[in-house]
């Protein structure tokens, strides 16, 4: 099966939030629904959603406003399930089940050695990188996406 870049982001973003401080299966959650997210405003919202100001979370990497979540400057809604907490888009939670379904499987039994290479990427970066949603995006994925997309397609062939 072919990876794109839509695993590709789910795997960048899910390091990402591990390295700010996530555990591991919330950091899935997040690098899934923000995956969803781009997908999605790459279509086009009809109304997108605003962010607190970088100010309310107090320079934390993390914090919890409401029903929003921030991770550096970028927000997601949460929900919890038992006595987990995963993101949400639309009212559709996005578990530990949904990101092996849609990207672990994409991978097969390389999804290992394909995790720890997007967290050595994400190590590579400082914390400030990590923060802004902009400079993630413009530094950390968009220069890396088609690469590893053709890498990781090649090394499960």
């Amino acid at each position: 099966m072919k990876v794109g870049r839509f695993q590709v982001m789910a795997m960048l973003h899910a390091a990402r939030a591990k390295e700010l401080g996530l555990p591991v299966t919330r950091a899935k959650s997040w690098g899934l629904n923000r995956a969803i997210f781009y997908a999605a405003a790459k279509r086009g919202f009809k109304q997108p959603a605003r962010a607190p100001a970088r100010g309310a979370v107090g320079g934390k990497p993390t914090a919890a406003v409401g029903k929003m979540y921030l991770l550096g400057d970028e927000m997601a809604y949460f929900a919890r399930k038992g006595n987990r907490v995963y993101f949400t888009i639309g009212g559709t939670l996005q578990t530990e089940a949904d990101f092996k379904r849609q990207i672990e499987t994409r991978f097969g039994r390389r999804f290992g050695a394909a995790w720890k290479e997007s967290l050595a990427i994400i190590g590579q970066y400082p914390k400030e990188v990590l923060l802004s949603q902009h400079r993630f995006f413009g530094e950390v994925y968009r220069p890396r996406r088609d690469e590893l997309a053709a890498k990781w397609t090649h090394s499960i062939q």
